[in-house]
């Protein structure tokens, strides 16, 4: 018979660290190692101590017995409340309202880092990001010099074969489907998490190297395969970087590119697509935010063809100076 006191308000959580978490500072308390480890694998370090932006207590209870393999996670919202279920007795809520979070698991899952650093904890900062300024995109992105190319469209649009092939011609691998963009002293930070690349099948073919590496198939479809992008000769993954272009992918079924530049409106447009529900203050939060990316030198690219051939050309023609939108040789509007 479980306790009554099902939350555990008295648990313990001893251990507690302060993290940047995609530009936001995270108190994350807890009572397991093995947390606190995840937690360092996929946050930054607080260089210099901040207020806490929002608040993280995670409890290990040694008495529940779950194992792998995993089941789906679900989430639920009821107004300011998130809810989110990932076995029978590991869960976390998120109060958007206050900042805090608080989280209940198995010995087990608390084992698992690779599940925590690519699900877990991805899943927390979807849900708690608006709430604190921090806007996630649907994109891509790559960086060089630590100055980012930020890769937006829609699924089938690219985003992953493209962020690849930039990051095997010079430039270092961020993201290549959830991107955290925050606004620090007037300059657009971008942040990415230690998570796993997610290549179609079919896609594959155009990195031979793939087909040699370690993959897993994903749990959503068969079609889909998952690796480190540290996998893969001569990629290396940026943590944060400062972004400096925008570009918007439209994929062709022929062989093309054509570029041209795109008004901030329907660049914001684009953007907010795919956006989550939030509160209405959280919500205002991410337009800021918003309106600060857009300011951004915004290219829309129509193209098509072999993401190698792509790359090589998006390197040699959009390497914009902060604050220039004007057209480039070989540009069309």
């Amino acid at each position: 018979m479980r306790s009554p006191d099902f939350l555990h308000k008295n648990a313990e959580t001893e251990l507690c660290e302060d993290y940047i978490a995609a530009g936001a500072v995270c108190r994350f308390s807890t009572n397991s190692v093995r947390l606190l480890d995840a937690a360092r694998e996929t946050f930054l370090p607080l260089k210099r101590p901040r207020a806490a932006d929002f608040s993280v207590r995670f409890w290990v209870d040694e008495s529940d017995r779950s194992e792998p393999p995993w089941p789906t996670p679900y989430v639920r919202g009821l107004d300011h409340l998130v809810f989110a279920g990932f076995d029978e007795g590991s869960s976390m809520l998120v109060d958007l309202r206050a900042r805090r979070v608080i989280g209940r698991f198995s010995p087990a899952m608390a084992a698992d880092c690779a599940y925590y650093k690519s699900v877990i904890l991805p899943m927390l900062m979807t849900i708690m990001s608006a709430s604190v300024g921090v806007a996630e995109l649907h994109c891509a992105c790559v960086a060089k010099n630590q100055e980012a190319l930020l890769l937006i469209g829609p699924s089938g649009a690219g985003k992953s074969t493209l962020s690849l092939a930039l990051s095997q011609c010079g430039f270092g691998f961020v993201s290549d489907d959830r991107t955290f963009c925050s606004v620090e002293n007037g300059e657009v930070q971008v942040w990415g998490l230690p998570t796993r690349l997610k290549l179609r099948r079919e896609a594959a073919s155009w990195f031979p190297e793939v087909q040699a590496s370690p993959v897993s198939s994903g749990s959503k479809s068969e079609s889909d395969v998952w690796l480190e992008p540290e996998q893969l000769g001569g990629v290396k993954r940026v943590r944060q970087c400062r972004a400096t272009s925008l570009i918007f992918l439209e994929r062709r079924d022929d062989s093309e590119f054509r570029l041209r530049t795109l008004s901030s409106s329907e660049a914001l447009r684009r953007l907010s697509v795919d956006l989550m529900e939030e509160l209405p203050e959280a919500a205002a939060k991410r337009l800021e935010t918003l309106k600060r990316i857009i300011e951004l030198p915004r290219w829309l690219l129509q193209y098509g063809g072999e993401p190698q051939v792509i790359a090589q050309q998006i390197s040699q023609q959009i390497v914009v100076p902060e604050g220039c939108c004007a057209e480039r040789s070989g540009v069309s509007e």
